[in-house]
């Protein structure tokens, strides 16, 4: 299987094809020659130089390095050209296995036109808004106005992760949106065409994963797991995600994965997949998308239900059916615990997130000597001590997962382990992410995606010690200070510590 991908999600389909005794082949660019996910591969072949658009999102390069290691199938990962249609259907073309939902499906879900006339068709809940591209300023103007009704959420076509993506609160806003969207669109996708629709205010983020392969007698299986809950958002960059929910009711839970079966059954789906939807605090939802690939926080619906999505990706790509550890009673898996997943960025967040780069020195994760069965912490990573943080890529360096039977325990468990990650040589989100762990709304489960603008309206300024801490923080440092003056004042070291001594 060759991975057409870098970093943690390289190493973590990796993982999934070392246990089944599968051989890998990694592509890097010249950038990441030296990453850790190059030397775990079986194979390992450069595809290009250090820009995306001339390695990873090059298909031409990517196939080259399929035939040249003997590869049968490919695995997109996340991100580059997993969602890429025509990518897909050139890899079928070429006689390998492509380890993700067909072409077509690929294409419809993209699509976001499509998508939700396929939604509406299976009967799914969506947005309100115009069915169709807005093609002028004018034109988006004249449906805020007389049809959809502010506010409006301006957004790009061909895309997502945010970008294109601009909330209207009124006519100037669109005014100020409408150039900077298109640019944005263009910029990232290749195509600067625009869709309206009804912004839900003060929603949650709420997704439910899919496996869906074929049963033994040809019928489709589709598996649903419980929903993650990614509301925890910057600039609609998922920062936190959890699983399960603390807003759905049992109800309006077994009804939004019954839609989501019949949008699979719809579109005859394969492989894995997630279907987002928009929550408001009255239990209303909403579809806003299908993504057609494996998602970045799929190791929290892993956590809380004991399966292997990669593995499961693997067997419906070989025609298999599903293993039994995806075998289920009802609708949607069942599941035990609580787990909660932070992204690790290289962006400082008390300079407006300003991407950091550098070489990691050094760099230690947390330790999971600790582990049990019952609560441990996962990290999943593409980076070591000496890694070079560059500017080609997005800036994820981890993810860092903790499991456990309570939510409570789960947020207190990821606080832990983020105390104890060491990332030294380029600045990072973690003091945010723990800030938010320790927010009473956010222990309360009141995350509605618009919970970082409002917690920290002029953003992240570092945490506010109170003087019970402040007081413990200057007794320990008067202590530390006893002690070295006292140990580099003994006579034997002249007053100058050796390497060995220069820690306390």
């Amino acid at each position: 299987i060759l991975i057409a991908n870098r970093g943690e999600i390289v190493e973590r389909v990796i993982k999934t094809c070392h246990e089944l005794e599968i051989e890998t082949v990694a592509v890097y660019s010249t950038a990441d020659a030296k990453a850790p996910f190059v030397s775990k591969a079986t194979q390992s072949i450069c595809i290009g130089p250090a820009a995306a658009n001339k390695s990873y999102l090059q298909p031409d390069n990517i196939l080259q390095a399929m035939s040249i290691s003997g590869a049968q199938a490919l695995h997109p990962g996340y991100g580059f050209l997993s969602e890429n249609a025509q990518f897909a259907q050139a890899v079928l073309d070429a006689g390998h296995v492509w380890l993700g939902p067909s072409p077509s499906c690929v294409h419809q879900m993209g699509d976001k036109l499509e998508s939700k006339a396929v939604a509406v068709q299976a009967g799914v809940a969506t947005v309100p808004g115009h069915d169709g591209v807005v093609e002028t300023l004018s034109q988006a103007l004249q449906l805020c106005n007389e049809t959809i009704g502010y506010p409006v959420l301006l957004k790009a076509l061909a895309g997502g992760g945010g970008k294109g993506m601009r909330v209207c609160y009124n006519d100037q806003d669109v005014k100020d949106a409408w150039t900077v969207s298109k640019a944005e669109a263009l910029s990232f996708f290749n195509n600067d065409q625009l869709l309206l629709e009804k912004f839900i205010e003060r929603p949650h983020h709420i997704e439910f994963q899919v496996l869906c392969g074929r049963k033994e007698n040809g019928d489709l299986d589709v598996v649903v797991f419980p929903e993650r809950e990614c509301s925890i958002q910057r600039r609609n960059q998922k920062v936190i995600e959890e699983s399960p929910s603390c807003l759905l009711t049992p109800e309006t839970r077994q009804t939004m994965a019954e839609q989501v079966v019949r949008l699979c059954q719809a579109t005859q789906y394969q492989s894995a997949g997630t279907v987002e939807f928009l929550v408001d605090e009255e239990q209303n939802f909403f579809f806003l998308e299908m993504n057609s690939r494996l998602q970045v926080e799929h190791p929290v619906t892993e956590a809380i239900t004991g399966v292997d999505l990669v593995k499961g990706m693997l067997y419906v790509g070989a025609g298999w059916p599903l293993p039994d550890e995806f075998q289920r009673d009802g609708i949607i898996m069942p599941h035990k615990g609580h787990a909660v997943e932070a992204r690790i960025y290289a962006e400082d967040p008390l300079r407006g997130f300003l991407p950091s780069t550098g070489p990691l020195s050094p760099y230690v994760e947390p330790s999971s000597a600790q582990n049990t069965p019952e609560s441990y912490v996962r990290v999943e990573s593409g980076v070591a001590t000496g890694h070079l943080v560059s500017p080609y890529y997005d800036p994820m360096l981890s993810k860092v997962i903790y499991y456990d039977q309570t939510r409570a325990g789960a947020i207190a468990g990821l606080s832990q382990a983020l105390d104890e990650y060491v990332i030294e040589g380029v600045q990072h989100n973690a003091r945010l992410v723990q800030s938010v762990l320790r927010e009473p709304e956010f222990l309360k489960g009141n995350t509605p995606t618009s919970f970082l603008p409002t917690h920290y309206p002029d953003g992240f300024k570092g945490v506010k010690l109170g003087t019970s801490d402040l007081q413990e923080l200057a007794a320990a440092a008067a202590v530390i200070s006893d002690v070295r003056r006292t140990h580099f004042d003994r006579p034997s070291l002249g007053g100058q510590p050796n390497n060995s001594e220069v820690v306390v």
